[in-house]
Formats: structure tokens, C-alpha cells, sequence
């Protein structure tokens, strides 16, 4: 930065092909519940493939991971469906949060805890991300009309 310029000065437009990428990325993440599914994605991750990892003789396998497997692949399933169709958030959110807090008695304590945290976080992330809206323009109304100083029709009849 150079002594005239000032701290705050921002370039007017991004400079080459990756900096035109991370700003293309970064208007599709806001435009969708990006964290919630991220963290719905983590938490079926962690409970899918825990079951799979090479402690078996610490990790029971079993009917626990069978529900295991099942949650993980419904979690990573409803987070691609978070992702994908942000319309459908209340739902798949919901879906993530009693699949998520299922995993605990239903598989090894819910991915060792981890992942029904994540799961739980996402799915409430998402069922609470709210679109953003652009910004109202200060527009008066079309029939609304304004009052003068010594205007009396909004005053009761005495």
C-alpha cells in the first residue's frame, strides 16, 4: 500500500480469475443456508464412517452400526438437500435435528458424541437461516398523503 492511499480503500474490481471465483463463490454461499449444511454434512460424516474405522474392538459392530451407516447417509443426504434447495430448509433441518439426536442411543453414542453435535448444529442452523433481503428504498406511499402544520382533520371533533 502505498502512502497515499488511504487503509480503507477497497480495489473497484477483483483483480484476476480467482479473485473473480471467491467472489462468485461467496454471493452462492449467502444465497443458501451454507454453515447448516455444512455441519449436517459433518455430523453424517463422522457417524457413517466411525462405524467403519479400524476399532473394532472398541466400537461394537452391529445393529449400531448398521443405524449407523443409515443416519450417517440420511444426514449427508439431507445436508446436499440444504445445500442444493434452500426452499426445503425447515424440513431437512428438522430431519437433521431428530436424526441427529437418534444417532445417540442408536448407534456409538451418536459418533463418539461429535457427530450428533454437528448434526444437531446444522440442522438448527438451517432450520434458522433466513434469506437476504435487499435493502427498501425509501419510497412514499402512493395515496398516502402528507400533513401540514395546521392541517386539523386528524383532530377529534371537540
Amino acid at each position: 500500500m502505498t502512502p497515499e492511499t488511504p487503509a480503507t480503500a477497497k480495489p473497484s474490481a477483483p483483480a484476476g480469475p480467482a479473485a473473480r471465483a471467491r467472489t462468485a463463490f461467496r454471493t452462492w454461499r449467502r444465497s443458501r443456508p451454507f454453515w447448516g449444511a455444512l455441519w449436517t454434512g459433518l455430523g453424517g460424516f463422522v457417524i457413517l464412517f466411525l462405524p467403519l474405522a479400524p476399532l473394532g474392538r472398541i466400537l461394537q459392530v452391529g445393529i449400531g452400526g448398521v443405524a449407523g451407516m443409515a443416519a450417517g447417509a440420511l444426514l449427508m443426504a439431507m445436508a446436499l438437500l440444504i445445500l442444493l434447495m434452500p426452499g426445503q430448509r425447515y424440513a431437512a433441518g428438522i430431519v437433521a435435528v431428530v436424526v441427529g439426536v437418534a444417532s445417540f442411543p442408536l448407534t456409538n453414542l451418536g459418533g463418539l458424541v461429535i457427530g450428533m453435535v454437528l448434526a444437531v448444529l446444522g440442522g438448527s442452523m438451517a432450520f434458522g437461516w433466513l434469506p437476504e433481503r435487499p435493502e427498501r428504498r425509501a419510497r412514499r406511499r402512493l395515496f398516502a398523503r402528507r400533513r401540514e402544520p395546521g392541517d386539523r382533520t386528524a383532530e377529534p371533533a371537540a
